[in-house]
């Protein structure tokens, strides 16, 4: 008996501080995943990667799902008008015209002022604006804005949330990902 009370008092010691210790981490954690200076050459010089990066292919943003099947991916940033822009795409080897064509683009965007989903449609964003006919959705067990990919992004649909203050993510699935687009945006973790 003395055995499962110790037991007891150190798993209630253990849940108090995992309670106690979350607002700590919370604060400790970065407000915006940033590019390092070698991201951002890479992204400038349009370096690829072959095979591509993984889960971890933004620092700070883990997407747990991608599909099987690309042959190649790049990060991308851009900074203008007070935000960045940091994300990575993943693409297959079809051309970008083929509806079978795969590629997941996955995007953080460091805006200060982002705080509702509805100011995602005024957006300042350099590439992948919600110009189109726009609904809000609940996707992967987010509240999203979403909308059918237009010519510059591609065929597919794209959606996007405020994670947090300051913090938005995109995501834009090609055709043959929309079915995996509940999945992918679920496995994303900041």
């Amino acid at each position: 008996m003395t055995r499962m009370r110790v037991f007891a008092v150190l798993s209630a010691l253990s849940f108090a501080t995992a309670l106690t210790a979350t607002p700590a981490q919370a604060a400790e954690r970065p407000a915006c995943p940033v590019p390092t200076k070698a991201e951002a050459k890479r992204s400038s010089d349009a370096k690829t990667d072959k095979p591509p990066r993984g889960a971890a292919a933004i620092k700070g943003v883990r997407v747990n799902h991608i599909p099987k099947g690309f042959a190649y991916g790049g990060v991308s940033v851009n900074k203008h008008d007070g935000i960045t822009e940091y994300g990575y795409q993943w693409r297959d080897a079809r051309s970008e015209e083929s509806r079978k064509h795969r590629s997941l683009w996955v995007r953080v965007v460091c805006w200060p002022k982002a705080s509702k989903l509805t100011q995602l449609k005024n957006a300042p964003f350099g590439m992948g604006t919600f110009s189109g006919s726009t609904k809000i959705m609940k996707i992967g067990g987010r509240q999203v804005l979403t909308q059918v990919g237009d010519g510059a992004l591609g065929h597919g649909r794209y959606v996007g949330w405020v994670e947090r203050k300051g913090l938005v993510v995109t995501v834009m699935g090609s055709r043959p990902l929309v079915p995996e687009l509940a999945k992918i945006i679920k496995g994303i973790e900041l």
